[in-house]
């Protein structure tokens, strides 16, 4: 009888969320006294035509709060794009184009992307990035991804920086290796790129041309393609792989080092600022993967995006000191596993994608 009552409790408490509390619909995680979230269990929207997506190695947020989410067709297993094959293996799977764009609530507005006359999709579709001018520009990751694209909207190619094939090294003004991801200072017309998984630079360009503007490495230093040791928050030069750039309101650049668990910051003309160290003692794929500034004026905090530690860390950026951190390594809602990219819309939602095998986006709304 105890047993029948606590399960009729429980009904009765899923059916008035309001009278038993949001616990059993929300995780909410963030530091006291901070940003906190909480995770939104139901965005994005099931995907039309038995759409599925693959690894999610990019995710961006336009002007107008839309949200654009790059992932990786070819890596979906047999058995998810079993629709495909031939004989047909299952009712479901069909890998969903490239590029997608969901709005707020997570309705899927536009979906295009991959090869086409005139340029070269990457191999290995890695990092998005929309302008204020609505155009999207988009890298790759794979061996032979030495450039970056730039398409409208609705997915007409604009420009081309870079090709296929080798990569001329870290000093090379016409050529890329394997670009991360990439902001646009508007006023000036730049586009600053991190580069990258073989480069270890931070290189800019004219994002109407493609002309080459100015690159540096760690501490504003010229770049060097010699290995060192990986993990070490005190190199002079970049690891494998710079992985983001982010440019602040304030006019400095702030540049993910992933492998030596650092955050470098820059002046526009690459003269060093400062460093922000996370988790020294992390290995593997190291702790900065990707980052982004709160929305209020100032961008006070900092969202640091931890692959290898599967959260998201909180920071002042002003100081580096972290106030704390949401999500865990896991599958479930709120969960990570490589959380590879995040993004931030005007209202403070925050957006995140994961590659290997998660496989997804998820939305955090701000909470109480």
């Amino acid at each position: 009888m105890f047993r029948i009552f606590k399960s009729l409790a429980a009904l009765a408490c899923v059916a008035t969320l309001l009278a038993c509390g949001a616990s059993l619909a929300q995780r909410v995680e963030g530091p006291a006294g901070g940003p906190r979230y909480a995770v939104d269990p139901y965005w994005p929207k099931r995907l039309p035509n038995h759409w599925i997506i693959g690894q999610a190695s990019g995710v961006a947020v336009d002007s107008d709060d839309n949200i654009w989410v790059l992932q990786r067709p070819r890596t979906l297993t047999e058995d998810e794009r079993g629709a495909t094959l031939n004989p047909q293996r299952s009712d479901c799977c069909v890998p969903a184009p490239a590029v997608l764009k969901f709005d707020p609530r997570g309705n899927l507005l536009a979906a295009w992307g991959g090869p086409g006359q005139g340029y070269d999709w990457p191999r290995n579709e890695h990092g998005i990035y929309v302008d204020p001018k609505g155009n999207v520009w988009i890298g790759g990751n794979d061996a032979a991804d030495h450039m970056l694209l730039k398409f409208t909207g609705d997915g007409k190619f604009l420009l081309q920086i870079g090709k296929p094939g080798k990569s001329l090294g870290s000093n090379a003004t016409d050529q890329l290796g394997r670009p991360a991801h990439m902001m646009l200072d508007a006023p000036a017309n730049e586009l600053y790129v991190a580069d990258g998984y073989l480069n270890k630079r931070v290189i800019v360009f004219d994002a109407d041309t493609g002309a080459y503007k100015r690159h540096w490495g760690a501490y504003g230093h010229r770049p060097e393609d010699t290995q060192l040791a990986r993990h070490n928050p005190t190199s002079q030069q970049f690891g494998n792989p710079v992985h983001c750039v982010r440019l602040m309101n304030d006019g400095t650049v702030f540049v993910c080092d992933r492998d030596n668990n650092r955050i470098q910051v820059f002046q526009k003309d690459g003269k060093f600022v400062r460093q922000i160290v996370i988790d020294p003692k992390t290995l593997g794929a190291g702790s900065v993967w990707d980052m982004v500034a709160s929305v209020d004026p100032g961008q006070k905090y900092l969202l640091v995006a931890d692959g290898e530690n599967n959260r998201v860390n909180i920071l002042l950026r002003e100081t580096g000191e972290r106030l704390g951190s949401f999500g865990r390594a896991g599958r479930n809602a709120g969960d990570f596993h490589w959380v590879h990219n995040i993004a931030v819309d005007s209202k403070g939602n925050v957006y995140t994608t994961e590659v290997d095998n998660a496989k997804r986006a998820q939305r955090f709304t701000p909470a109480q």
